[in-house]
C-alpha cells in the first residue's frame, strides 16, 4: 500500500506543523513545501525512505524532510507508522544539528500518537498534499 504523509493531530485537534507551516510562511512557500511533502507521497513498502538531501535520518525511525523555499529552510521531524508518514515537528534550520529539544518534542509526540491510535476508539489522522483523498 503507498504511502501517504499526515499531520501529527494532538488531543485537543491541533495540528502544530500545519499551524506552523501556514502562519510562518508566505502562500508560495507553503504550495512549495506542500510539494515537497507530496514527493513522500505513494512509496511502496519495499521503497527505500527518499535520499539526502532531500530526507535524513536523525535518531532510531525519526528522519527529516529537508525543505528550501527561497531563503526559508526548514526541517519537517516524521516517522513511519505502516503506510502513514507522521509529521511530528517543524522548526526552521539555525545550525548544522538538530536540537536534542526538537527531537525530544518530536518523539514526545510519536509516543502520543502511538498511545492514541493504537487505543480501541479513535479519531484517524488527515492526510497531507493534493492527492489525499
Amino acid at each position: 500500500m503507498p504511502t501517504q504523509a499526515v499531520f501529527y493531530r494532538d488531543e485537543r485537534g491541533r495540528e502544530p506543523v500545519r499551524e506552523f507551516l501556514r502562519t510562518q510562511l508566505t502562500p508560495k512557500a507553503w504550495r512549495h513545501v506542500e510539494n515537497q511533502i507530496d514527493e513522500m507521497n505513494g512509496l511502496r513498502d519495499s521503497d527505500p525512505p527518499l535520499p539526502f538531501p532531500m530526507t535524513s535520518q536523525i535518531e532510531g525511525s525519526l528522519r527529516e524532510l529537508r525543505c528550501h523555499s527561497g531563503n526559508a529552510l526548514l526541517r519537517i521531524l516524521y516517522r513511519r507508522s505502516g503506510n502513514l508518514l507522521v509529521l511530528l515537528h517543524v522548526f526552521r534550520k539555525s545550525s548544522k544539528t538538530v536540537s536534542r529539544r526538537d527531537i525530544d518534542l518530536a518523539q514526545k509526540r510519536w509516543r502520543d500518537f502511538k498511545r492514541r491510535m493504537d487505543a480501541p476508539t479513535r479519531r484517524g489522522p488527515r492526510p497531507v498534499g493534493r492527492d489525499a483523498p
